[in-house]
Formats: C-alpha cells, sequence, structure tokens
C-alpha cells in the first residue's frame, strides 16, 4: 500500500508524518554503534550474503540515526520490551551464528 507525501499515522496518541520515500523503510543486517559524551551513533548497514571474494568484508551504509543518550536508553527499553512481546508470541529468537566473531 502506498502512503501519499505528508501522511499521518496515528501511534500510541502521536501523529507521525512521513514522505513515501522513509515511510518503505530500509533493510539492514548489521548494525554498529560508536559514541562520544553527547550522542550515540548507529550505523544500520548490509552485508551481502552473497557478496564476491573482492567484496567480503564489505558493508554498505544504509541509514545513520544520531542520538542522545537517554533516547538511546529508551531505544533499548522498547526494544526489550517489543523482543519480550516477539518471543511470548513466536518463540525464541536464535542469535546469527554466521556473523564473524570481530561483529558481535
Amino acid at each position: 500500500m502506498a502512503e501519499k507525501a505528508g501522511a499521518k499515522k496515528k501511534q500510541g496518541g502521536l501523529v507521525v508524518e512521513s514522505d513515501p520515500e522513509v515511510a518503505t523503510g530500509i533493510y539492514s543486517n548489521l548494525m554498529l554503534v560508536s559514541h562520544r559524551k553527547e550522542e550515540f551513533v548507529l550505523d544500520f548497514l548490509f552485508v551481502e550474503p552473497q557478496a564476491s571474494a573482492a567484496a567480503k568484508g564489505a558493508a554498505r551504509l544504509r541509514a545513520r540515526a544520531i542520538t542522545s543518550p537517554e533516547h538511546v536508553k529508551r531505544i533499548v527499553r522498547a526494544l526489550e520490551e517489543n523482543i519480550r512481546r516477539y518471543e511470548g508470541r513466536f518463540g525464541p529468537i536464535e542469535a546469527a551464528t554466521d556473523l564473524p566473531k570481530v561483529i558481535h
């Protein structure tokens, strides 16, 4: 279903507006986190499973979110709660075993 530019969606009492390009989202299978005192940087990356030998170890940056330490704590709490709900409904999420050890 395509959304129109400026489309509004009700999320828990908050009206969320989005452009169609943003509303479609991005796929990421890897995330890197860095920080300094004032902010956290969350880099959402995509590593192609079928990458050629020349491209091994290469990841494409798909999106970057920069936010405050306080907001990162809220994100972590929201993710923990949603993982509990997900696993309660669908069962445990298994940890990926095919990622290089340096990435964990």
